[in-house]
This record gives C-alpha cells, structure tokens and sequence, in this order.
C-alpha cells in the first residue's frame, strides 16, 4: 500500500483524498459488507461498476489496478475451473467422468464478482491511506490499543526485517549456496528461517530497550487529529443511500 499504487497528489483523486480516514474505513466496511450480501449477478455488476469508479476517483490508473488485482485474478481462474465441477446440480458440460453443474459456474461467477468489487473498493478507499493515516484513524474508531500498536509496529519494522533477510540471502550466495530439491537445501531455508527469527527477537529486545529509555510506559500516544467537514457528511449520505438502494434492488430481485 505504498506510493507504488497510490498518487494522491493526483487532482482526481483530490475530493477522495480530503475526506475523513474514519469515513473511508467506515465506508469500505459498508460496501463490503453489502456486497457479500448480493446475489444476483446484475447487482453485483453496479456494485462493481461503483467499486471501479472509486478508483478512478482515487487517482488508480488503469494499468496500476491491474496489477494489483493480478494475483487476485489468478486465483478466481483457479475457482472458475475447479468450483463447477465439486457443486453438485444440473449438468452444464462433462469432460470424461467430470461434471460440470450450472449452479458451480453461477458460484464462481458470484464469488469473481464479489472478490473483485470489494478489493477494488478496499485498493481505493482504504489502499491510498498512508499506513500511519490508518492506524490513527482505526485508533479513533475505538479499534484496541493493542491491535492498532501491532498494526503500526509491523508496518514500521516489516522493511527492516525484509534487509535483514536479504543479508542472509547474500551471506549465502556468498558461499555458494544453490537452491535444489534436496534435503540439504530444506535444511539450509529452515536455518535461515530460524535465524531470521532470532535475529528480529534481538532487534525487538534493542528496540524496546531504546523505547524505555525514552519513556516509553506501554502506549502510543496518537497526536493526529481529524475534522470532520461538511463534504464528509455528504459523502456519507450518499454512500449509504447506494448502499440502500443496493440492498433495496436485492430484496425486490
């Protein structure tokens, strides 16, 4: 979720980007929410349709979200080929003793449908946030202190701890280590493993030994402070009558 995906300076993304963090959450929880709710394929073709015009309205190009939904899409190939053939139902095509239902595919179809709609929705409102942004504004929410410190650290730390494993790696190209399937190069990835986790257990012990002697007592203070403004309460009434009208067009389909 870094500034690889994300270009707020961007003046489409300008209106998005100055609505209140504590909204986005909101709002991409309501969406997703919702949308695990539909199920007819032409609704969740709007909801769809809604999710990427948040993108577009956060300043995602094109290209970018296709990236990001790469891995996404690999995986609903994998369902779309495999689901229709282990829900039982009405016969839709046979490959040697294999048979494919109607009602696997319109699975398949409802699961692609919702996967994309809600982590497109998620990419735009929640995926153009800085990762500090979110945590504070989770904090503000009332999400734990815990979870919103766990959260923060690992965002933090989760580089330093990336470096440490590529000093490994090269240690051990160093040394003229090959990877190959064979026991000595399992056994060689489970000491790296271990020594990574070592390794980062002494950095969190230094870390929170430096953080005492600054004063650290067990908490966080969080000094961001959001407003809420007059578009923010725009934006959400609107939001929520889609989200109505959703649900409403659901309920009558």
């Amino acid at each position: 979720m870094s500034g690889e995906l994300l270009s707020s300076s961007s003046s489409a993304a300008g209106w998005l980007s100055d609505r209140d963090p504590r909204l986005r959450i909101l709002a991409a929880l309501g969406f997703a929410l919702v949308v695990v709710n539909l199920h007819h394929p032409p609704i969740l073709l709007l909801a769809l349709g809604g999710a990427a015009a948040l993108a577009m309205a956060a300043g995602i190009e094109p290209r970018q979200l296709a990236r990001r939904l790469l891995l996404l899409e690999g995986f609903m190939l994998v369902l779309l080929l495999f689901l229709p053939f282990s829900v039982p139902g009405e016969t839709l095509f046979q490959l040697g003793p294999f048979m494919a239902s109607q009602e696997g595919m319109n699975h398949a179809l409802l699961t692609l449908l919702r996967a994309n709609a809600v982590v497109i929705s998620l990419l735009a409102l929640l995926g153009t946030l800085e990762p500090v942004v979110l945590g504070h504004a989770l904090s503000r929410l009332g999400v734990p202190d815990k979870l919103v410190h766990l959260f923060l650290f690992t965002v933090r730390y989760i580089d330093v701890v990336h470096r440490e494993y590529q000093r490994l790696r090269q240690a051990m190209r160093a040394r003229a280590f090959v990877p190959r399937s064979d026991l000595h190069t399992w056994r060689t990835l489970g000491w790296l493993t271990g020594m990574l986790l070592v390794r980062s257990l002494e950095r969190s012990r230094r870390i929170l030994a430096a953080m005492k002697c600054r004063g650290f007592d067990g908490r966080l203070y969080l000094l961001g402070r959001y407003h809420w403004q007059a578009m923010d309460s725009y934006f959400g009434v609107i939001a929520a009558s889609l989200l109505l009208g959703l649900l409403l067009l659901e309920h009558q389909s």
